[in-house]
Order: C-alpha cells, then structure tokens, then sequence
C-alpha cells in the first residue's frame, strides 16, 4: 500500500501575524511543531488566558500560586488578539508580548501568542485547537473568580468546563460572588474541595476548585490609566 501524500499547510499572514490550521496540521501530520514546544505526553498545563495589556506583577503572582496549588508542570501565558468581551482593542501585540516576558521570567512559564497564529478569538475555539494539537496533554483553564461568575456568558461555556477541568483563583471577598454564579450552580458536584487542589490536573471533566489567594492590588486597566496621565 503506497503511503498517502500529506497535503503541506501553509502559513497566511493576517494583520502582520503569521497564522496556521493548527488543527489541520495536528490531524495530518500528528504534533505540529513549528512555532511551538515538544511537551511530553501526561504533561499538566495551566492555561492563563487573556489580552494581557498590560502583563503585571498580579498576573506573576497567580501563576505562581497556580504551579504550587494546582499541582501544574507548567502554566502558558495566552496572550490573545483581543477579548471578544470587551469593546476596545488592546495595545499591539508584539508590545503585549514584550512586556510579559520582561514581568513572567520562570522555567515552568511560557509566553505564546498561539491565538493569534492559530486565529482563534474564543476560548473554546483556542482549546479545542491545543488539544488537537496536544491530545495527550493534560490542560488545566486558570481564571479568577470574577471571570467564572460570568463564565456562562462565554460560548460554549458548557463545553469547556466539561472538556477541562478549570482551576479558579479568588480573593477571599470575592468567593461569595463567585459561588452563586450559574456555572458554579450546575457544576457544584464537580467541585474539588481547596485541600485536593493539588490533584486537580489528573481529574477528568468536568472538575472545578477555588483556591484562596490573596492578590496584588493592581489591575492592568489600572496601568493603563495610570501610564495615560
């Protein structure tokens, strides 16, 4: 039987980023590896995901909180084209990525501006393309307790709190709100009690854990407004 001819993918430059059929590629020619990191298969990640405008020591101070808590080999920085949320668009790209390199220097850390070569704009979207590309991977979705109170309004919510387990990082004040949220309502069998968190990246999804840490007063809207005076 002669052996089938891989059709090649080729890069489309959009916006000055080079961008890939990261799922294709992963379906015809297994792992892809060009632009990203070999990961060992069984691998734990952590997956903090946002505009990063700009990247501040409170983002450095969760991931880390994450690698001990949630028991992660290592958490990846998404540094997204922009958030589907919010009406305005974010510094450039390559501006974001540069200042969060300079703030998140770690081993178990990387920087990836994978959303925006694999040109996917919604969480479920840059999923379902990492697990296409990783499928022996296990990741982890981090966020912070604001963001799961209005988790159900991201698309296909549902989806990712069963295809991830999702590891929630809260302020102490901000577990009331969070608790009450619809996501945490429906899934509340799922949630792994703070004292297993550590074991949070081996449970199957649907799997869900809050974690108190105390967080960094700074927020990057504040930056912003800060830097613009």
């Amino acid at each position: 039987m002669s052996k089938k001819k891989e059709r090649p993918v080729r890069p489309v430059r959009r916006d000055g980023v080079e961008r890939v059929d990261l799922a294709a590629r992963a379906g015809e020619n297994g792992r892809m590896t060009q632009g990203l990191p070999y990961v060992p298969d069984g691998r734990v990640i952590g997956l903090l995901g946002g505009s990063f405008d700009p990247a501040h020591q409170g983002h450095s101070h969760i991931t880390r909180e994450a690698l001990k808590r949630f028991g992660l080999d290592e958490v990846w920085w998404l540094v997204s084209p922009g958030n589907p949320l919010k009406a305005e668009g974010p510094a450039p790209m390559a501006q974001r990525m540069a200042q969060a390199r300079a703030v998140m220097v770690h081993p178990r850390v990387r920087i990836s501006d994978f959303e925006a070569r694999a040109g996917t704009r919604y969480t479920a979207e840059t999923l379902r393309a990492l697990m296409a590309v990783y499928p022996k991977v296990r990741f982890v979705w981090l966020m912070g307790a604001d963001n799961l109170a209005q988790f159900d309004q991201w698309r296909d919510w549902r989806w990712i709190i069963e295809a991830v387990p999702l590891g929630i990082l809260a302020r102490p004040e901000e577990r009331l709100r969070a608790r009450g949220a619809k996501a945490a309502d429906i899934y509340r069998a799922f949630r792994l009690a703070a004292r297993d968190s550590h074991g949070l990246g081996r449970r199957a999804a649907p799997a869900w854990c809050f974690v108190n840490v105390p967080m960094r007063d700074i927020s990057s809207s504040e930056i912003r407004a800060r830097d613009a005076v």
